[in-house]
Parts: C-alpha cells; sequence; structure tokens
C-alpha cells in the first residue's frame, strides 16, 4: 500500500468523526469527508453491494481524485470502507477518475478506471492525459496492475483526443473475454464511445465505435454506461454543455438515454429514440448494476457541475448520490421508481382521500417532516373549470420553501427552490413536460434532509434536486389555483445510521 493511501485513510478515519450522523442525508450516501462525485465500480461482489465514488478527501471542493468506497446490503444503509485508490503511480499521478468494476471467475475484484497524468505541450500548457488502468482486490484492498495502462493514446482511432478519453465501463463475455467500453472526444465532432476487447487483460484491441455524437447532444460524451433491459439494448451517457430540445433536454450538462439494439456484426449501436433520464437540477454520470434478483438498477451524482462549488472550504463533506432506481421499458419509455427497499424504512402511514383544494393553500395533519415518501393523486373537481396549477411546497417554514407544481393546461411540471434558503444566482428551476388525463396525475416525492427526487406517473419521468435548508424547516403544504381533489399519502422514513469502517 502506498503512503499516499495510507495518508488519506488515516486522514478520512480521523476528519469523520467531526461530522454528527445528522448532518448527513438519512438514506442517500453521502461523501465520507471532503468532496464526492460520479458514482464508479457499481456491482455486487462479496454477497454485497459495492459502490466506489470519485473522492477528495482533504477538501469539499473538487481535487486530485481518488476512489471512496462503501458497501450495502440493501442499497440503502450504506458502511463506509477505507478509501480503495489514491493517485500514486506516474500514470495517475493527477488523479484515479472514474470507471466500473465486475467480478474475475477467480473470486478477484476487477476495477478499471481512467488515471490522469499532467504534460506540458508544446504550446506551455498543461494538459491532462488519460489512459484506462487496472487495479485488483479483495472487496477491501486493491493492488494496481503491473502494466498498466492496458489501453492509451496508440490504441485511440484516428482523430481521437487523448485528453478526453475516459470512464470505462467494464464486463465479462460468456466466453470469458473482457469489453471496455470508453467515452473519447473527437475534436470538431463531439462525443464517441468506444468498445475494446481482451482476452487476456493486459493486451486490448479497439473493437468498434459504438456510438457517436456529431454534435447533436452536447459535446463531450461521458460515464457510458451499456445494457439490456425488456428486450432493448440501453445506452446512458452524460453529455457536457447541452443546448434544450424542447423540454427534453436543459441547458448545461445533462444524462441521455438511448434505446435500440447492439449490431453483433458492427459493434455499432442502431439508436431508435433518444430521452433525457433525470429532468432536474442535480443528477450526473450514473452506473446501473443488475441485482442478484434481476433488477436493473440505477444510481447517480445527485448534483450538477454548475453549482457544486460555491459552498465554503470549512464544509466537512460535500456530494451524495441519488436514491437507486430501479429501470423499466413501457411503450419506448425508461421508466424509474425507487427500489422497492425503501418501504421497509416507512414509518406509520397518514392517509387522505378526496381532499378538495380551491384557491389557496392547506396543511395536513400528520403530514410534515424533512424525511419522507408522499404520495399524491390529482384529479379535477366534478364539474369545475380544468385548475390552473397545482403545488407541493415542503421544507418549509415562514421564510423557506422548495416547491414541486404542476400546471395542466401546459402539461408542465416544475422544481423550484429559489425560496429555498440560497444567497447565490443559480440554477434554481427545471421544468418537464408530462403527460395526464385532464388534470389526472400521480406524483410521488422522496425526501431527504438535502434533497427531493419526484417521480411522476410511476416513474415516466423524474425530477431531483438538491437542497441546503435550515433542518427546522420541515412543513409541507399543499396549493390550488383553481379546484382539485387530491388523495395523499405520507410516510415518514427512518434509517439507521451509517456505520463506519470501525464499526
Amino acid at each position: 500500500m502506498s503512503q499516499a493511501l495510507r495518508d488519506a485513510r488515516r486522514y478520512e478515519e480521523e476528519r469523520e468523526r467531526s461530522i454528527a450522523p445528522g448532518a448527513r442525508p438519512a438514506f442517500h450516501l453521502s461523501a465520507r469527508v471532503g468532496w464526492m462525485n460520479d458514482p464508479n465500480g457499481f456491482s455486487w461482489y462479496g454477497g454485497q453491494y459495492h459502490l466506489f465514488y470519485q473522492y477528495h478527501p482533504y477538501d469539499s471542493h473538487w481535487g486530485p481524485m481518488h476512489w471512496g468506497h462503501a458497501v450495502s446490503d440493501d442499497l440503502l444503509h450504506w458502511r463506509y470502507l477505507p478509501a480503495a485508490m489514491a493517485p500514486d503511480m506516474p500514470y495517475d499521478r493527477d488523479g484515479c477518475y472514474s470507471g466500473g468494476a465486475l467480478t474475475l471467475p477467480d473470486g478477484r475484484h476487477l476495477l478499471m478506471y481512467t488515471g490522469v497524468a499532467e504534460e506540458l505541450t508544446e504550446t506551455g500548457a498543461l494538459r491532462r492525459v488519460q489512459t484506462q488502468n487496472l487495479a485488483f482486490g479483495d472487496g477491501m484492498n486493491y493492488r494496481k496492475y503491473e502494466k498498466n495502462p492496458v489501453i492509451a493514446a496508440a490504441d485511440l482511432p484516428e482523430g481521437g483526443s487523448r485528453y478526453d478519453f475516459r470512464d470505462p465501463r467494464v464486463w465479462q463475455e460468456p466466453d470469458g473475454s473482457l469489453r471496455a467500453l470508453v467515452a473519447n472526444d473527437h475534436p470538431g465532432e463531439g462525443g464517441r464511445l468506444l468498445l475494446y476487447g481482451s482476452e487476456d487483460m493486459e493486451h486490448w484491441k479497439l473493437l468498434s465505435v459504438v456510438a457517436e455524437n456529431r454534435g447533436r447532444l452536447g459535446l463531450m460524451w461521458e460515464c457510458p454506461d451499456l445494457f439490456r433491459l425488456d428486450g432493448r439494448d440501453v445506452l446512458v451517457a452524460s453529455a457536457q454543455d447541452m443546448l434544450p430540445k424542447g423540454f427534453e433536454y436543459h441547458n448545461g450538462n445533462g444524462t441521455f438515454c438511448l434505446m435500440g439494439r447492439m449490431d453483433p456484426d458492427t459493434g455499432r449501436f442502431i439508436e431508435e429514440s433518444d430521452q433525457a433520464v433525470d429532468y432536474g437540477i442535480d443528477f450526473y454520470a450514473p452506473q446501473t448494476v443488475l441485482t442478484p434478483d434481476g433488477r436493473r438498477v440505477m444510481i447517480g451524482w445527485m448534483q450538477n457541475w454548475d453549482t457544486c462549488n460555491l459552498h465554503v472550504k470549512s464544509t466537512p463533506w460535500f456530494g451524495q448520490m441519488s436514491l437507486p432506481r430501479e429501470l423499466s421499458i413501457r411503450n419506448g419509455v425508461l421508466f424509474q421508481r425507487p427500489i422497492r427497499e425503501l418501504e421497509a424504512l416507512r414509518g406509520p402511514c397518514v392517509e387522505y382521500r378526496g381532499v378538495a383544494l380551491a384557491d389557496g393553500e392547506i396543511a395536513l395533519p400528520g403530514i410534515r417532516g424533512r424525511t419522507g415518501d408522499l404520495e399524491i393523486e390529482l384529479e379535477p373537481e366534478d364539474g369545475a373549470e380544468l385548475f390552473h396549477r397545482f403545488a407541493v411546497r415542503f421544507a418549509k417554514s415562514e421564510l423557506y420553501h422548495t416547491g414541486v407544481s404542476f400546471r395542466p393546461v401546459e402539461s408542465v411540471l416544475k422544481v423550484d427552490r429559489k425560496f429555498s434558503g440560497s444567497r447565490r444566482a443559480i440554477i434554481h428551476q427545471r421544468r418537464a413536460k408530462v403527460n395526464h388525463d385532464r388534470g389526472r396525475l400521480k406524483l410521488r416525492l422522496i425526501l431527504d434532509r438535502f434533497s427531493v427526487e419526484a417521480f411522476v406517473n410511476d416513474g415516466e419521468k423524474v425530477m431531483t434536486a438538491t437542497l441546503n435548508t435550515d433542518l427546522a424547516a420541515d412543513g409541507i403544504t399543499f396549493f390550488a389555483d383553481g379546484r382539485l381533489r387530491m388523495n395523499a399519502r405520507f410516510w415518514p422514513l427512518e434509517a439507521k445510521k451509517t456505520p463506519t469502517a470501525a464499526d
């Protein structure tokens, strides 16, 4: 073990003690200490779920990337393990970037990741050279492969950038050979996804260009994932610097999903449709895992690059993951639902049926709190004109609230955190087009201390946002402009404390 990794492990263990359990999310994984971004190596290994993450333990802002590490039995209660990797080799001295994981036939846990090493170019600028590397471990400790890097600039197709070449998603074929899907930038045309293969883990060959951007979805593509779901092949990636496409994509960085099929002869993805993965403010760089019982589950970084560096340096931790989501395809649309294990955290249910709302705001006894599962069904009042707007407001006090609102005439759902207590002119609103039957709509809000995830129509669309509102603001209210009826069910959610590596 290198001194850099020993230092990181010692630091995170000592620093973690200063963070009170109540200062973290209740059931979303957050950085053990310091900074967290992309999920890495999401996998089932040794009878547990393993989730690694981009990690800078020494500061709550982005810095030289390590791999943080946590394990879980149910994807909701996480136990921190010591940092898995530190930037300590010539090829990754400036960061161990994102990647994937799999279980080898001999029982070892294989990590494949991007190593970053800065070089001085002919113009005098520093550029980050990116290569793909391996590490092997037992679920706790990992050793980097002595023959790293295994995929480098010489393995790129013509025109590929060696400075934007990252985020391998690795898997094993039935014949035992390995595959890696890697993101790469082709300057002037944007991101593309490259497929590599290996028979021995040491020698890798470019097999195909799986998909190309050609300027239609942002610029560089990152963090690809490829999987089979409900009879279709699904390709998920995150795009930098997107332009809006109606209500489907928003400005900035976002995550998209392509559905279609992989052509086994050419190694290309034959695209049939595309859609956004999350329509809210804070969701990026997701990875999926196939659970032992056959579910495809996705988790993403619950943050966005435009707003993630505004907190003060004294913040002890920054960054959290989304709620794990079960994926399915219905009528050609990617659906996402909270993992069913969440229901085990529910307390006693408070239920209201047929509540009449008319031109005003109400609170319902028993529905309040910063951690909860709230299901809402809306329908217009019999004989009344279609209502203009409905809103549910939460994390609410006299000063603060965040809201999710629905305008049936425009078929628009909006998440809005401009009154959440933020003093910055950052992104506070996102909108999405939603399907409804004359105002009939289903909403499910998962509230944690510092976030909301809104699932629309059983997961047809999802909108995610983080919030940094004072925890004393715990009211929940319902507002209508016009007349409607509402059914509401609310369960408080409780999770056990997140254990540390020493527990």
